[in-house]
């Protein structure tokens, strides 16, 4: 697969704080891009703070001009909150130049004690941690998360991190902090233009029944999840064994004749994909006498999910169902890395052709 990067890729995410926007411009066109360099833009410095909690503050259009600013990364507490344990936002500003025809970014916060929801321009993008109250701590866990090109705005975009920190220190608190490009072997992936994009939350069960495939099955008692993102992030620690994910959408009537493809991002370690109750695709040995002892066995984990769903099995206009039956062996599972959606299958074959 031969993979191009033109000088348009290469231009990286800017901040809109410290300098005007054409020399931005003229200081990352000069930039050459390196397989090593992980982090092209550095977001760390001074942020808009609030202890509190406001879903609104979440919003682009929401006025923080009468916030604190911090210092990120540090703990809130070496910024003036000694003692704060509790709900607080972080907000951040930065721009994208209109030449700008990036296929995807990833965002790295670094540490965050003790859990976090971030957003960027109101779209929920990584979640890690479970908040109060079925609280879980992820203190350790390191955030990187992965920002839709579809979310992205030419000009001004925005960063919103909700925080709780229960003990001790808090806050994004350490880290290399900033923007990173895709890397050469993830750009086909991200290049997926979704027509329904299905990131967000999920709900999750750990077990295996088969009941759980169905259209209809009742799972409100199930826990919430951000797809895409490891399950040990977000309260399902050392958790090794078989779990399901569902989630619905509604399929615009525009697609009724159209042939369609889920795709599943990456799942650690083997997966079966089920809609409105009927298998759609599967990776990995399914044989039971052989799943309870596996261990890193085909790297399915590294496997991308682009399942073909048949035709008779949607329901535009309607509710549809996605089931999705995960066994995980060792180490990280779930479904981790995206993109997670449905795109139709002639924007999918014409990807693949491009870049073979």
């Amino acid at each position: 697969m031969k993979i191009h990067f033109t000088a348009s890729v290469l231009i990286v995410l800017l901040l809109s704080f410290g300098c005007n926007e054409q020399d931005i411009k003229t200081d990352f066109k000069n930039m050459i891009f390196s397989k090593n360099n992980d982090n092209i833009k550095s977001l760390a410095g001074n942020w808009k703070f609030s202890i509190g909690d406001d879903q609104k503050w979440a919003l682009p259009e929401f006025n923080d001009s009468g916030w604190e600013e911090i210092n990120v990364p540090a703990p809130w507490e070496n910024e003036g909150f000694h003692g704060y344990n509790g709900y607080a936002w972080y907000r951040k500003k930065f721009f994208v130049p209109d030449e700008v025809k990036s296929t995807g970014f990833y965002l790295n916060l670094g540490y965050i004690d003790d859990i976090d929801e971030t957003y960027v321009n109101g779209k929920l993008i990584g979640v890690s941690g479970g908040f109060p109250p079925e609280y879980v701590t992820a203190y350790n866990a390191e955030r990187k998360y992965f920002i839709p090109k579809d979310i992205l705005k030419n000009g001004e975009n925005l960063i919103a991190v909700r925080v709780y920190d229960s003990q001790l220190e808090g806050g994004i608190i350490r880290g290399n902090i900033g923007i990173s490009p895709l890397k050469p072997d993830q750009f086909v992936i991200s290049d997926l233009e979704l027509d329904i994009n299905l990131s967000g939350l999920w709900k999750i069960k750990t077990g295996d029944d088969i009941n759980w495939k169905e259209k209809d099955f009742n799972d409100s008692d199930w826990q919430n999840i951000f797809v895409p993102a490891f399950w040990e992030m977000q309260g399902l620690k050392d958790y090794n064994g078989f779990a399901w994910y569902r989630a619905t959408f509604n399929l615009p009537e525009k697609y009724k004749d159209k042939k369609m493809v889920l795709i599943l991002g990456k799942i650690d370690d083997i997966d079966q994909a089920y809609i409105n109750g009927k298998l759609v695709g599967s990776v990995g040995d399914w044989n039971y006498e052989t799943i309870p002892n596996r261990f890193d066995q085909n790297r399915e984990w590294e496997t991308f999910r682009g399942y073909y769903i048949p035709e008779y099995i949607l329901l535009p206009g309607k509710k549809n169902t996605i089931a999705v039956r995960v066994f995980d062996g060792y180490l990280d599972g779930g479904i981790y890395q995206g993109p997670i959606g449905l795109i139709t299958q002639e924007k999918y074959r014409s990807l693949w052709k491009r870049n073979k």
